[in-house]
């Protein structure tokens, strides 16, 4: 089973299946975001609440995620007004990041894999996604 929700442009996928709790898969997401700019500083997070409604999960899942978040430095919770994202990005140690991006590329080969994509033609993929979305 998963769950969805799309709220400030993120998509929120929650894998039943997989092995990764809750909690992690939400925190992937939310650094995700971050990283990746969709999430800006400033920005206020869904509440608990809310987002534990939409992905239909216990709230203590979702604070959680966003206790771990605020150790990491990626959010602040100010009470009574709710998470926000962090005024500076973290910086990631070089090991961490390199651990993300095997992650990410070890996931992205065997999605390709499984739409029947052979490894020679990834970096075509490659190039014409960067030349059709000007990256």
């Amino acid at each position: 089973m998963s769950s969805t929700i799309v709220d400030k442009g993120l998509l929120f996928t929650l894998d039943g299946s997989s092995d990764v709790p809750f909690y992690r898969q939400i925190i992937h997401h939310i650094e995700w975001a971050i990283l990746s700019g969709k999430l800006v500083t400033g920005e206020r997070l869904p509440t608990i609440r809310a987002l534990a409604i939409e992905l239909k999960i216990n709230p203590n899942t979702i604070a959680k995620a966003y206790a771990e978040l605020e150790l990491k430095k990626f959010v602040v919770t100010q009470v009574g007004s709710g998470t926000y994202v962090a005024s500076r990005k973290p910086a990631a140690n070089n090991d961490e990041r390199e651990i993300k991006v095997a992650l990410i590329i070890a996931r992205y080969f065997k999605e390709l894999e499984a739409l029947g994509i052979e490894h020679s033609e990834i970096s075509n993929l490659l190039l014409s996604f960067k030349e059709d979305n000007r990256i």
